[in-house]
């Protein structure tokens, strides 16, 4: 039998009053991680290297330095999630995993909700473990701008280390379902190019639960891959622990100052004080400079040069049963358009947040959820190069303000997407669509009713965009005039500080950024090694 182990577990009562219960568990990969009932007092400590946040950025760096013989010590801000604590409710998914409880919003010109994860694993945790690497003519584009020396060519070896400690493939037939089986269907019938999506997954049910965490154990997010190796070459694992300053003295890293946080509240507990030789930054896009900003170390570029992969989807109706809710959450895709910065996927969500974007009133709208066994929703996400946006940290709190305006071209490349995927429903063969755009008809039922979403222009408060793919606040760059880190993430002005996030990226990866952020973590961990 496997080994059984106790673990504190912590839920919020209806008072808000956290309460630690027992919980009797099969053998965990979370084994050694310390959690919040572990905490007694003020935590004083040292050690060589200290990364901020479990995420696909830090548990690689985290694991890598462990293992080339570094002490180690990896913090993460929220608790961690196994199997049995994963809850397949939205909005109880919502509010246990995500930042804000899930209702995060860039202000702007267009309505733009926005999710990051607080567990361990980060943002591993909950999307669709979608692995791909980004085109050369992306990464050849952040040369251009800010003068890296940086080529695809050089990362393939650290895309290809990671795809292999996470045995990534494309997603296999027996799990692809209908809903991923049209849009193959619809790409086939117009002559598009589409493909199998390459996951970090092992034995993949296809239950389409990405979202609420993975309770098959299938999807290989970071806290059951990559940060059980660091646990394994000695490094120390702190959970419900915010890091909020940078200790330095100018020129030098000196360590990190914060709290312990309670789970789901965030109210803060025993303080803490971590020494360190060098420190590296992988707490999100969007905490990252954050933190720069709590320490001062507030330059020209931090917090400026927010992007996002602006995203927009259609419901394909059907006359027949499909049942969305089986398959792989996004097991295809097509890069057919990829070089005009258009990537067009198969999505999927819980049912009640997708529910949200049936129209409708009363009996209309439960006629509508009668219908939901033959829908499926396809979305695009799009390089957004002409808009901008900055994160900057609220003067009380640690919640960031978030602010995005979305180009009028920008938004015309998601509206051209966004009618592809029109074309693809009705080539796959749907009675009709929903096409979610604010103006037009809630459902349109054929080809030529359809014909409005190329004659009509759309403003972006004409629709609900939505964006998880965000990066660039702390950008890399040659100069330190044109950003906040080099190209092996190192801060321009503050020796042994680090930033491994999705915030060094110059610009869009044109493809989902997880793959590329871990390459990035890895060449960055091995640049650390090889400098110590």
């Amino acid at each position: 039998m496997p080994a059984r182990r106790l673990v504190h577990h912590v839920e919020p009562t209806r008072y808000g009053v956290a309460v630690s219960t027992i919980k009797v568990l099969d053998e965990s990969p979370h084994r050694g991680v310390k959690v919040f009932a572990d905490y007694t007092g003020r935590i004083t400590t040292s050690c060589e290297a200290i990364v901020i946040g479990s995420g696909p950025g830090g548990a690689v760096v985290a694991k890598e330095l462990a293992e080339a013989g570094f002490d180690v010590i990896l913090l993460e801000e929220g608790p961690p999630f196994g199997a049995a604590d994963f809850r397949q409710d939205a909005g109880a998914a919502m509010q246990r995993t995500l930042r804000g409880q899930g209702t995060r919003v860039a202000m702007g010109n267009a309505y733009m909700p926005t999710m990051q994860a607080n567990g361990l694993g980060g943002g591993s945790l909950v999307n669709s473990a979608i692995c791909a690497r980004a085109p050369a003519f992306t990464i050849e584009s952040w040369q251009e701008c800010t003068g890296i020396d940086l080529t695809r060519e050089a990362l393939d070896p650290h895309y290809a280390r990671v795809e292999q400690f996470l045995g990534v493939e494309p997603t296999s037939q027996e799990v692809l379902g209908q809903r991923n089986l049209r849009f193959k269907m619809g790409c086939d019938s117009l002559g598009m190019s589409s493909e199998p999506t390459r996951r970090n997954v092992k034995g993949c049910k296809g239950s389409a639960e990405c979202f609420t965490g993975c309770r098959t154990g299938a999807k290989r997010s970071m806290d059951v891959s990559y940060v059980p190796a660091a646990i394994r070459a000695g490094a120390r694992v702190y959970t419900s622990v915010r890091a909020e300053r940078v200790l330095h003295d100018g020129s030098v890293v000196r360590g990190i100052r914060g709290h312990v946080v309670e789970p789901f509240t965030s109210r803060e507990s025993h303080e803490v004080e971590i020494h360190a030789t060098f420190v590296v930054l992988a707490a999100g896009c969007m905490q990252t400079p954050v933190i720069l900003q709590k320490s001062g170390l507030n330059g020209r570029w931090v917090g400026q040069e927010l992007q996002f992969h602006p995203g927009l989807a259609v419901m394909a109706v059907y006359d027949e049963v499909i049942d969305p809710w089986v398959g792989a959450t996004q097991g295809y895709h097509s890069l057919h358009y990829i070089n005009e910065g258009i990537k067009l996927e198969v999505l999927w969500a819980p049912p009640a947040i997708l529910a949200t974007r049936l129209p409708g009133t009363g009996h209309d709208y439960q006629r509508n959820l009668l219908s939901y066994d033959r829908m499926a929703p396809f979305d695009v996400i799009a390089g957004a190069y002409r808009s901008r946006g900055r994160v900057r940290a609220s003067k009380f709190g640690w919640n960031p303000r978030i602010s995005f305006d979305l180009h009028e071209e920008d938004m015309a490349r998601l509206m051209k997407g966004l009618r592809i995927l029109s074309d693809i429903c009705w080539a796959s063969g749907a009675v009709g669509i929903l096409p979610g755009i604010n103006g037009i008809p809630d459902i349109l039922f054929s080809r030529q009713e359809a014909e409005i979403l190329r004659t009509k222009t759309f403003k972006p408060s004409d629709a609900v965009i939505g964006s998880n793919h965000a990066f660039g606040t702390t950008r890399m760059s040659k100069r330190s005039q044109d950003g906040v880190v080099d190209e092996h993430g190192r801060h321009h002005e503050i020796r042994n500080l680090y930033v491994a996030d999705t915030g060094i990226f110059v610009g869009s990866p044109a493809v989902n950024p997880m793959l590329t952020c871990m390459a990035l973590a890895d060449r960055i961990a091995q640049g650390i090694a090889e400098r110590r």
